[in-house]
């Protein structure tokens, strides 16, 4: 086995243990995952609605289609996107909901107790470029900042070992109206025209798709990273 192939197979037994995971009782699960597809492209979303949870894929919903809406005139179609691209999140199962109706935001503790997944994932990918989407993603990497000052640019990134350059984009739920106002709607626009002439953006799109595993045939053990 060739260090991809291991890298492959390391991917696939990480997703089966995340698969597992119960760690947070106010969640609703399970939780849900991307394809297992080695990618130097990393999208990190903010945690799952009620749809994706039902279908076990991410960003499925009313904001999925925006988000792909987004990312197609750049070349790349849902299902394009998806067999190319390795989706994670800052949570991986839906928070639930508020007293008044809304989708409730991860807590402080459920964000810590989910971090050593995407942690892992990142060790393993050693993504080129990370598009984290909405607040609490780009918290993740760049500190909370208000997003007219992190949208619309490159922020290289480092932790540890780890380098890559950092195209944040706003959440595309219907429920913000800040890409579709100014200044988020120039800024989105902006973030777009950068990730398309990315090299590692420009690289899944004309190079064969990655290397992928069939997730519901990994083998593994329950447990944490």
């Amino acid at each position: 086995m060739d260090a991809t192939e291991s890298r492959l197979h390391a991917l696939a037994r990480h997703l089966h243990r995340l698969a597992a995971c119960r760690r947070c009782p106010r969640m609703t699960g399970p939780p849900v995952l991307g394809e297992a597809v080695l990618s130097p492209v990393l999208l990190v979303g903010q945690a799952p609605g009620v749809r994706e949870v039902e279908q076990g894929r991410p960003f499925v919903g009313p904001a999925g289609r925006t988000l792909f809406a987004w990312l197609a005139p750049l070349g790349l179609s849902e299902v394009k996107f998806r067999r190319r691209v390795y989706m994670a999140a800052v949570c991986r199962c839906f928070p639930g909901k508020t007293a008044g109706g809304s989708d409730r935001a991860p807590s402080r503790a459920e964000q810590a107790a989910c971090a050593p997944w995407l942690a892992q994932e990142l060790d393993i990918l050693r993504p080129r470029l990370i598009l984290p989407v909405g607040r609490l993603a780009i918290d993740r990497f760049l500190g909370p900042a208000p997003l007219e000052q992190v949208v619309g640019q490159v922020h290289p990134w480092r932790e540890g070992d780890l380098a890559a350059d950092l195209i944040p984009l706003p959440h595309p739920s219907g429920a913000s109206p800040w890409p579709r106002k100014e200044p988020g709607k120039t800024l989105l626009a902006r973030a777009l025209e950068l990730l398309a002439v990315h090299p590692a953006w420009r690289a899944i799109l004309h190079q064969p798709p990655p290397l992928a595993f069939d997730k519901a045939g990994a083998d593994g053990e329950d447990g944490a990273p």
